[in-house]
């Protein structure tokens, strides 16, 4: 969640008007970029001689220091007027509650803690306070015998931001702690029994004074903690809008505006926040006094749960956002407005209706297959129907893909189509069809998947690839054809590790200033939103654990590969895909032409934390542990065992990887592989895949294997350009396999890896993989769209005619050279 949007859940609805404009700060700030920064030169670029190039520096960061300042300071005057007005009306509310207070007849004394001590206790009842999390955030633990925060209902990030950590001790902001002196009583409360609590018939003017005094310390301590709250708030919002300056202007107004313009107000100062707490506890002790609480921490205890919910702030990492995308797509549906009333609308085919035409047409075509004789064998017949009808269903998404996949095992048990490994080939029963199925679908390949799973999001979530992307993007410079290169290079690598699933979404939030800044009109936009697309769909083959298709590539070859074989091969291929569709790129869209330069990609240096280097450590060593997987087989057996160490070690730490992370996985992605695997064990022990083989065999005999290889290329080209990259290899391959095996020189793993490979270079059309769908959905701040089908007909096609020649090109000659 952005801070904007903590902002505006945070805020105290009436006083919504009066905290720090963020959202148009930060719209400012864009203008400022385009119009000041991006026009008179790209600060930090060096342009010749040290005059040149301090006139380039200082020209543009005054122009947007006179710009930007004014701004910040009428917002800090306006919080500040509006603290020092509701601060003098709370106070002396509250001092009439003191007063008042002492009125009552009759009270016992209520012992009254130090500051320190008060609000240790106040903030270990933070359980009971009401909370809504916007995301999983890990809250500080803090020494108890240091004076801590009021409470721990505001957003652990907002409150830790209140101290900078970038700032130095010379620019710390006011620390909210308690006051050391407090008052403190003597005597403690008596002990009351609990007849005497019991709510009295007859109400004396004591009783409603009581109950009077009870309702205003219980609203005036809510109302002093928004006030903390706000201060808190707007703090944040000035150190983070200033932030956000130094960074598109190079500059560093941070450090100076907070500590010599921020830390001087009101609002912001010790003396204020101190004042505040005092107030607060002793509207507390009111509270106490008046709804005779048997303690003090009774008396918090109740105020706590009177508190406002608070939204707890996070920053959003490239895993979330990727999962969030998937889910609106799968759950927004535009159709168009009734216009011509209800006939028209009793005649209109809902979605509804859509998905059960499809459905029952698959379960015609399957009751066809089911009827027409074509193999000799039962189970075969009956194995042939199925696959006809799960392949259906997935083609036309009838049914949603992981649906799909766990009616397999079940059509699989009941069909009767699992025969005995031994040479008898007898049908199995249903319990042991069911004890089979089950055997396979979880394999060591699921683990692998979880593991990569795993790495996925730990480089997500704590940065680290958004830090490493960033840093290559800064060394581009501002020509658009170098630029176009570097992000197609940096999605490919992405891709590798964090999957051709995530990798677009994070390199399409890099090149957001980038597209900002650029002219209308440019062509440089679509050029290099499809340039990421296509080269997130090459970083698919780059790894085994970079698409599903590799996993299912793996779990058909046997031997499997290891992953230097598949670096061997996959790297040259990926290199020269994403080279050869560069230049394809360029001469489609020509981005020079319209934008001859461009605002170039800036890269923070921050140093990395404990966390990341742990991060860091582990991904290293699981990948070495992954490449040396053959030599270590004595010790751990296999992939899906290296998968385990990053799953327990990252997991093993809730502050590394916690509960959400582990939901937040494509779980839809992990049946649907579960799913594949079953269809082809049961393909296979039906004797399906043997007779499908023996008949694709007499078509290719005498076929040499590079025509093999290019047949089936194409073939897997076609499919997967239509349908799910995942869905035409789980449905290909074993097939592909099985005749490799077959010819007179058996290539079997040469065929299957050409093919896994081919299934992800298939990126022809907007619904071809993830990362086509991603970037048709991309718009710009108009709401204008940066691509349209046309682009793909233009680039997308092409490319995959380029990656089509590639693969059966060097990937032919790098296999064949690896035996494989």
């Amino acid at each position: 969640m952005k801070f904007s949007s903590a902002l505006q859940f945070n805020a105290v609805p009436d006083w919504a008007q009066y905290y720090i404009d963020y959202s148009g700060l930060k719209k400012k700030l864009y203008v400022i970029e385009r119009d000041i920064v991006s026009q008179n030169g790209q600060p930090g670029e060096s342009t010749g001689g040290a005059t040149d190039e301090s006139h380039t520096l200082l020209e543009p960061q005054n122009q947007a220091y006179a710009a930007f300042v004014p701004l910040l300071d009428a917002e800090l005057a306006k919080v500040d007027r509006f603290y020092e007005r509701k601060e003098a009306e709370l106070f002396a509310q509250a001092d009439m509650v003191e007063r008042d207070i002492d009125k009552l007849q009759g009270i016992p004394t209520l012992q009254r803690r130090s500051s320190a001590t008060f609000f240790q206790k106040l903030s270990d009842m933070g359980d009971s306070a009401p909370r809504i999390e916007g995301a999983s955030s890990a809250q500080p633990v803090h020494p108890r015998n240091q004076s801590l925060d009021i409470d721990s209902t505001i957003p652990h990030d907002v409150t830790n931001a209140y101290i900078p950590h970038e700032h130095d001790e010379s620019t710390y902001a006011p620390s909210l702690a308690g006051v050391e002196e407090g008052v403190r009583g003597s005597s403690h409360i008596s002990r009351t029994s609990m007849s005497d609590r019991v709510h009295r018939t007859s109400f004396s003017e004591n009783e409603v004074l009581r109950r009077e005094l009870r309702i205003r310390s219980r609203d005036l301590f809510i109302l002093l903690h928004d006030l903390r709250s706000y201060a808190q708030l707007n703090y944040t919002g000035f150190s983070k809008i200033t932030k956000k300056f130094d960074k598109v202007t190079s500059s560093a107004l941070r450090s100076t505006y907070m500590t010599e313009t921020v830390h001087a107000a009101s609002a912001f100062g010790e003396a204020a926040q101190n004042r505040l707490r005092k107030h607060m506890e002793a509207m507390a002790y009111a509270y106490g006094l008046a709804a005779q609480c048997t303690s003090l921490d009774d008396a918090l205890r109740e105020l706590k749960q009177c508190l406002r919910e608070e939204v707890v702030w996070e920053r959003n990492t490239v895993w979330r956002d990727m999962i969030a995308s998937e889910r609106m797509v799968d759950a927004v549906g535009v159709q168009s407005p009734d216009l011509q009333g209800g006939l028209q609308k009793s005649r209109r085919i809902t979605n509804t209706q859509r998905q059960m035409l499809r459905l029952s047409l698959c379960t015609v075509v399957f009751g066809v297959a089911w009827a027409v004789p074509l193999f000799s064998g039962v189970e075969q017949q009956r194995c042939w129907a199925m696959l006809v009808y799960v392949s259906l269903l997935w083609a036309t998404e009838a049914l949603p893909l992981h649906v799909t996949a766990l009616l397999v095992p079940l059509l699989t048990v009941m069909l009767g189509v699992m025969r005995s490994p031994a040479k008898s080939h007898q049908s199995l029963g249903a319990s042991d069809a069911s004890k089979a199925v089950f055997s396979a679908m979880f394999s060591s390949v699921i683990m692998l998947l979880l593991g990569g799973f795993a790495l996925a999001a730990a480089l997500s979530k704590h940065d680290i690839a958004r830090m490493l992307a960033s840093w290559v993007l800064s060394r581009a410079g501002s020509n658009p054809r170098t630029v176009l290169l570097a992000n197609m290079l940096v999605a490919t690598f992405a891709s590798m590790w964090i999957s051709n699933v995530a990798a677009p979404v994070l390199c399409f939030s890099l090149i957001k200033p980038i597209l900002r800044t650029l002219p209308p009109g440019s062509t440089f936009a679509p050029c290099l939103v499809i340039g990421i697309a296509l080269a997130s769909n090459v970083g698919g083959m780059a790894s085994p654990i970079s698409s599903p298709q590799n996993i299912i590539a793996i779990n058909t070859m046997h031997p499997a590969p290891s992953w230097f074989q598949w670096f061997a091969v996959s790297i040259p291929v990926c290199i020269m895909c994403d080279v050869c569709i560069w230049l394809l790129l360029l001469f489609v869209y020509q981005p020079n032409k319209s934008t001859p330069a461009i605002h170039q990609t800036r890269f923070t240096s921050e140093r990395l934390s404990r966390r990341q280097i742990y991060v860091c450590i582990v991904t290293v060593v699981t990948i070495l542990l992954w490449c040396f997987e053959s030599q270590l087989a004595f010790v751990f057996g296999d992939m899906g065992i290296v998968a385990v160490i990053p799953l327990v070690l990252l997991f093993g730490f809730p502050t590394v990887l916690g509960k959400e992370d582990f939901n937040n996985f494509l779980w839809t992605v992990v049946m649907l592989a579960m799913g594949g695997i079953a269809l082809g064990r049961a393909v296979e022990s039906s004797g399906l895949l043997h007779e499908l083989a023996g008949r694709i065999e007499n078509i290719v005999d005498g076929m040499p294997v590079f025509s093999v290889l290019c047949v089936f290329c194409a073939l897997i080209l076609v499919v997967c350009t239509f349908i799910s990259h995942t869905v035409g290899s789980l449905i290909i391959l074993p097939i592909v396999s099985e005749v490799g095996a077959r010819l007179p020189e058996p290539h079997s793993r040469l065929l299957v890896m050409g093919a896994a490979l081919m299934a992800s270079g298939a990126m022809g059309l907007p619904v071809s993989g993830f990362p086509n769908m991603n970037a048709i959905m991309l718009e710009d701040t108009l709401g204008n769209p940066y691509l349209s089908t046309m682009d793909f007909f233009k680039a997308g096609i092409p490319a995959s005619f380029v990656a089509y020649a590639v693969v059966v090109s060097i990937g032919f000659v790098i296999m064949s050279l690896l035996g494989f």
